[in-house]
């Protein structure tokens, strides 16, 4: 394995420019072919779609390389101000279509492929999901470094390059069953190893204070189990813009092969140990930590990450700039997503005194300038915080550097509030108890300039709340950065029907410009126009329907009201309170109230943590609700039901454009944001949500009459919680008695006794946190007026339409422009032109 200070050798032979790739029809069903039969050793008369879309994807990614070879160059020659952006999850989904349509030949390439009678839909079938994120967080992370590119500037995505992504889900008997999901198995075509580049990593060992030849007394870091991280890079082209960003992914392996005298004496197992320790660090993404090794490896990942993509950008510093970093805080800035990368203040601390001996002063004045820290929960369990005893044994130079932090800190916070011991406490990074821990964010705030929430409410309920203590002293740290999604894969990738129709309308200029969508506003007022929407709809919900039969076994009827819940499984997601209402619908029908009934179709997906039990039964509970509705013949097509197994970024690309109402119901205070609302939203669902997250700005941009709310607010959920008596609102309702009914008599588990008491007792503890009580009968009113709002299927396109035109505020390209003027402060970079 090359040394991470290994320099490229000078090509003695003479230079040679090749001229740009051709993008036409032609060029690209030569370079398909050349691949296919040549590279890959394919024969033409017998057409294999996972051969083609390897053969596609390097002909495409040609393409790409000479653009991302001219974009590093010209950061580079440049000099480039960068932002870093570390993220433990990059849920990037499908590369191939995201490609294409950027770079902007994914009509020639369809052409292509159709003059070898090869469906493009097919071959896009073969790829997998890149398994590199669980959910939102990663998705959101894979949109901001798409609209980076687009907006030309040089951010460079830092992740970890999973063997096994997120887990495949499994339905057995309706259980969630958890399948390794070996999305690397054949291979990543996009990717491009940069083994020259690989750092040394350290773990375990111990610390030693020494004097250097200045008679400075200083700490190293010794006997440490060391491991190696290797990068792989992935290319992010913006939207034809030549510019191409780059995602680069750590895998981990061991400094040796194996033990060689240890093998030749047949000790087999004990000679290959460490590179299988080694590599277990990128093998699996975020492991089950219930137990204390799945808590020891997250961490490891979490070390890794900082440490690899620190050392890479100082490894780059010094190669331009030599050991002089009276500039690096001019170049250089890092978006910690969440806390999981937010080791990072204690790494770069120890980086920049024991490795490059500079004073503490000196170092902490660049980290506390360069680090900027996004919070993506409300949860205070969400918080990650490590045992001081794990970290001592796992990180014992870390922990030094983090003492010391904090020392540092309780004595600002002494000098600011003097005798204030119980503030000291609550901000303190490491909180006391029998067992030391570690408070992961309260270190990122410190350490960083900028702190961002995701949402307006997120935001402000930091500050007032979780954050309080640290706002009184740093407000000027604070701020807000609504997410938001990239209309290039969520719109115009995913609904290519919705998006010609738009072109044709207003022209292309959206896909770069989300605001120029309201354009369409007056259209909603024209019956032809609406015609060709609800024709465009129709065809999507074909689509979905589809998939769903595939998947699912269910038939939907297209004419329903497509009613979807698509989001990780979570109490305070509240997947629950929707199958509440489906309950309460099938009571209906049960006793005959069908009077004015608008047909529903009503899809869940989510996956469960592994450890989350009641995440799993409420899962559980879906099914067994739908085996009975689906099987019910009084029922007939009035109501369906399904659970969509394995929910990922390419269902979603054809679940989002065929939806027509987009559940979004967390208790209010609870959901940072949300990015599957915006996704919805641009697709021309109608929202039916409380007032949280980033619904309180979808409301507002499309207006109270295109959006059914309900529940309590934010105020409302903390002053109930003191009082809380369940029962109450199940006594008093009789729709709500009912469907309680149903669930005690065992008639969703007439053969699994008991299954579901666990979800019954926490709908009816007075100490439920979600209240999931006190909004049933606002939530089966506002369902009620959606019901009735689709009957009006004008009423319903023209508020489809208007949900689409007004979403431009949640493109991640205004995201991305609020991060930078705001926090970044780069400037766009235009590469140079290809050829």
């Amino acid at each position: 394995m090359p040394k991470s200070n290994a320099k490229s050798a000078p090509c003695a032979a003479k230079l040679i420019t090749l001229p740009p790739l051709a993008m036409d029809e032609k060029a690209i069903s030569e370079d398909l072919i050349r691949y296919y039969s040549r590279t890959l050793g394919r024969e033409l008369k017998n057409c294999t779609p996972h051969y083609l879309y390897e053969a596609l994807a390097y002909t495409v990614r040609d393409r790409l390389m000479e653009r991302w070879k001219n974009t590093r160059a010209t950061y580079e020659n440049l000099d480039a101000r960068r932002t870093c952006y570390l993220s433990l999850e990059f849920l990037m989904g499908r590369a191939l279509g995201n490609a294409m349509l950027n770079l902007g030949i994914d009509d020639a390439a369809h052409r292509a492929l159709y003059d070898y009678g090869i469906d493009q839909e097919q071959v896009a079938e073969s790829e997998p999901d890149a398994g590199l994120g669980n959910g939102g967080l990663g998705r959101l992370a894979a949109c901001f470094l798409d609209s980076c590119a687009t907006l030309q500037l040089p951010v460079l995505g830092y992740g970890l390059r999973y063997e096994y992504g997120m887990f495949r889900q499994q339905l057995e008997n309706g259980h969630q069953l958890e399948e390794p999901d070996h999305w690397l198995r054949d291979g990543h075509p996009w990717e491009l190893e940069r083994p020259e580049f690989t750092q040394r990593i350290h773990f375990g060992g111990r610390t030693e204070h020494y004097t250097d030849y200045a008679g400075v007394t200083r700490v190293r870091w010794v006997d440490a189990l060391d491991v190696l991280a290797v990068p792989y890079d992935v290319p992010i082209p913006g939207f034809e813009n030549d510019t191409v960003n780059s995602l680069r992914l750590w895998k981990s392996t061991a400094t040796d092969e194996f033990n060689l005298s240890e093998f030749n004496a047949g000790d087999y197992v004990e000679a290959v140990a460490s590179k299988n320790k080694a590599e277990h660090i990128t093998m699996v993404l975020y492991p089950n930590d219930a137990s204390e090794n799945g808590k020891e490896l997250r961490l490891r990942q979490q070390y890794f990450l900082a440490s690899a993509s620190l050392k890479d950008v100082l490894r780059r510093w010094v190669l331009l700039h030599g050991n002089d970093f009276s500039t690096f805080v001019d170049k250089n800035c890092f978006q910690l997503n969440d806390t999981h990368p937010s080791i990072a203040v204690a790494e770069l601390m120890r980086l920049l005194v024991d490795e490059h001996h500079m004073d503490w002063d000196g170092a902490w004045a660049i980290v506390t300038k360069v680090m900027a820290y996004t919070n993506h929960t409300l949860l205070p369990e969400a918080l990650e915080r490590w045992s001081v005893p794990m970290f001592a044994y796992l990180l014992p130079r870390l922990l030094e550097v983090i003492y010391e932090i904090n020392a540092r800190f309780m004595k600002q916070i002494a000098q600011r509030w003097p005798g204030d011991t119980a503030r000291q406490q609550r901000m303190s990074i490491i909180e006391e108890g029998p067992c030391q821990m570690i408070r992961m964010a309260n270190l990122a705030i410190v350490g960083s300039f900028s702190v961002n929430g995701v949402a307006e409410l997120h935001s402000k309920l930091l500050v007032e709340g979780l954050f309080k203590d640290f706002n009184e002293m740093w407000p000027e740290k604070f701020n807000n950065k609504t997410n938001g999604v990239t209309q290039r894969r969520w719109l115009a990738m995913c609904n290519p029907g919705l998006n010609k129709l738009i072109t044709q309308t207003i022209g292309s200029g959206w896909i770069t410009e989300l605001e120029q969508l309201r354009k369409l506003i007056p259209y909603a007022a024209k019956t032809q126009f609406r015609k060709q929407w609800a024709d465009v709809k129709l065809a999507n919900k074909q689509r979905l329907a589809a998939l769903v039969e595939r998947e699912c076994g269910v038939k939907f009827d297209t004419s329903a009201l497509f009613d979807v819940q698509v989001k990780r499984i979570h109490e305070y997601k509240r997947q629950l309170l929707n199958i509440l209402h489906v309950i309460h619908l099938y009571d209906r029908i049960k006793r005959g109230d069908t009077q004015n009934w608008t047909k529903r179709c009503v899809l869940i997906g989510g996956k469960a943590a592994p450890g989350y039990a009641m995440a799993k039964s409420i899962i559980k509970l879906v099914g067994n609700v739908a085996e009975v509705v689906n099987n019910d013949p009084d029922v007939g097509d009035l109501l369906k039901v399904v659970f969509f197994p394995n929910y990922r970024v390419s269902a979603m690309e054809v679940i989002a454009p065929g939806s027509d109402l987009s559940e979004q119901i967390s208790t209010a205070g609870k959901e940072a944001s949300g990015t599957g609302n915006m996704k919805f939203m641009m697709n021309g669902a109608v929202t039916i949500g409380t007032l949280d997250g980033a619904n309180i700005e979808i409301r507002e941009e499309v207006g109270d009459d295109n959006f059914f709310l309900f529940g309590l607010t934010a105020p409302e959920v903390d002053a109930l919680r003191r009082d809380y008596r369940p029962w109450d609102y199940i006594n008093h309702d009789a729709d709500f008695s009912a469907v309680m009914s149903l669930l005690q008599s065992g008639h969703f588990c007439q053969f699994e006794a008991g299954i579901f008491d666990d979800i019954i007792n926490s709908i009816t503890n007075p100490h439920d946190p979600w209240l999931t009580a006190a909004d049933f009968r606002s939530f089966v009113d506002a369902q009620t007026q959606a019901a009735a709002a689709y009957r009006d299927q004008k009423r319903w396109v023209r508020m489809s339409i208007l949900n689409t035109a007004t979403s431009g505020k949640f493109s991640t390209d205004r995201t991305m422009r609020d991060y930078n003027e705001e926090i970044w402060k780069l400037e766009a970079v235009k590469p140079a032109v290809v050829g």
